[in-house]
This record gives C-alpha cells, sequence and structure tokens, in this order.
C-alpha cells in the first residue's frame, strides 16, 4: 500500500453508528487490536464507512473490550464519491471475495450479485446470506487497511430479470456492460455521465439472451481490449478506469 502524506500510518477500525467522546468497538476489533500489539494510549483511527474519520487512542484494551477515546477535534466528513455501482456476478466464492475487497479500495458506492444462467454451473459459488456477510467482512477489512470512510452500499442478491427491473428507474448516467464485442471503454470516457453503473458476466460468459437483455435495457457494451480476462480482473480493471476518470 502507498503511504500518503495526509494520512498518518495509524492503525484504523471500523466503528459504525453514533460516536461519542468514548467509542466502544467489538470484541472482533478487541482481537484485531491484540494481533496488532497495540496498548492503552496508543493512538488508532477510526473510519464510520459512511462518510466519517477521526483520531483517538486507546483507553481500555481486554480480550472482549476496546475503548477508544475520541478527539473530537479530529472528526472529518469525507465527501461520498461519485456514485459508482458493481453488478457482480455470482460465481467462485474466492473470485467474488477478491474483488467484493478491491472494489471498496477503489471507492465503488454499491455492490449488486447478480445471478446467471451459468452462475448455477460454478461450485463452489458465493450466494445467500452467509456469503454476504463474508463478503462485507472482507470490505469491511479493506476499508480498514485503505483507512476509506466510505463502505459500498450491499444491494441484495438478484437474477438478471429482477435486476434489470428495478434498474429501469433509474434512467440517468451510463450503464455498461463488459463485453469483448463491445467499443473501448477508454475511447468513450468523455461521454460518460454519473452515476456508473458496471455489470461483469460469469465465468463462461453471458448467453446471447442476456447480452441482448441488457442491450435492450439501454446498456453500454464496451471492451477492455483483446485479453481474456476472469471476471474480478476485468471488474477491477473498469472500476479503476472509471474511477480516475471521475477523480
Amino acid at each position: 500500500m502507498v503511504e500518503r502524506a495526509d494520512r498518518a500510518p495509524l492503525s484504523t477500525f471500523y466503528a459504525p453508528g453514533a460516536w461519542s467522546e468514548q467509542v466502544e468497538l467489538d470484541e472482533g476489533a478487541a482481537h484485531h487490536a491484540s494481533v496488532k500489539r497495540l496498548s492503552v494510549n496508543d493512538p488508532v483511527r477510526l473510519t464510520s464507512g459512511d462518510g466519517r474519520r477521526a483520531v483517538g487512542h486507546i483507553r481500555e484494551l481486554s480480550k472482549k473490550r476496546f475503548v477508544v477515546a475520541l478527539d473530537a477535534s479530529s472528526v472529518e466528513t469525507i465527501a461520498q464519491p461519485l456514485q459508482l455501482e458493481v453488478w457482480a456476478p455470482v460465481g467462485d466464492r474466492e473470485r467474488m471475495l477478491m474483488l467484493a475487497e478491491k472494489v471498496v479500495e477503489l471507492g465503488v458506492s454499491s455492490w449488486r450479485p447478480v445471478i446467471y444462467r451459468r452462475s448455477r454451473s460454478v461450485t463452489p459459488r458465493g450466494e445467500g446470506e452467509a456469503f454476504q456477510q463474508k463478503v462485507r467482512l472482507r470490505q469491511v477489512n479493506a476499508l480498514e487497511q485503505c483507512g476509506s470512510a466510505w463502505l459500498p452500499e450491499m444491494l441484495p442478491e438478484a437474477t438478471l430479470d429482477a435486476a434489470l427491473a428495478g434498474d429501469a428507474a433509474h434512467t440517468s448516467g451510463s450503464r455498461l456492460l463488459l463485453d469483448a464485442d463491445g467499443e473501448s471503454l477508454v475511447a468513450l470516457m468523455g461521454e460518460l455521465q454519473a452515476p456508473v453503473r458496471v455489470a461483469l458476466g460469469p465465468e463462461g460468459g453471458l448467453d446471447e439472451a442476456e447480452r441482448d437483455q441488457f442491450l435492450r435495457a439501454g446498456w453500454r457494451a464496451v471492451s477492455l481490449g483483446a485479453n481474456v480476462l476472469r471476471f474480478e480482473t476485468a471488474g477491477i480493471a473498469a472500476v479503476a478506469i472509471v474511477r480516475a476518470h471521475f477523480r
């Protein structure tokens, strides 16, 4: 991870909800602090996942109790970045988890898992409530590692039919379907408008009927080049390009 001059190298902990002069973190955070060999009075950073960051020092630390005394003057509110939504295919579990982690680093605002016809042939695949909890934990870990302020909204797992039906009401912005036969994503960056939605197909790609569904719904097929990419690589690359353009 590249060091930044505007951020001190402090250990960061996820602390959702309202903050007071003292913030009590959960048992998992207490364990994490112990693994890092932190001690009472050590400085730490808190991040809320909804745009707030602050610095404080450890007031209490044991196996089950972790309390941070907050420096009220350090509380900062970070503007929400460009609305950028990823439609991640329900596919291989580890690849989905990697993508979920990396899009947090890149500042994605929402995450929607989509079930495609070829999703059902993948095993072990990432679906269901328990897996969504794993996704969230991986995203929280990425948030803490980066010291960022925003976690993406977790949208419910949906079939393509349901996802497109729900998206129909949102007519503004740009909707991009990654497709080997599409236009160059880089070439059309100047035409993009926020909010941006990026959809990825599963292992084996979309079938023709699904691709047609996207195009009929107004999505634009875009390509990252001639190389064949796994879905998590394609997702990371596309999000990085879009994010860099709108920085």
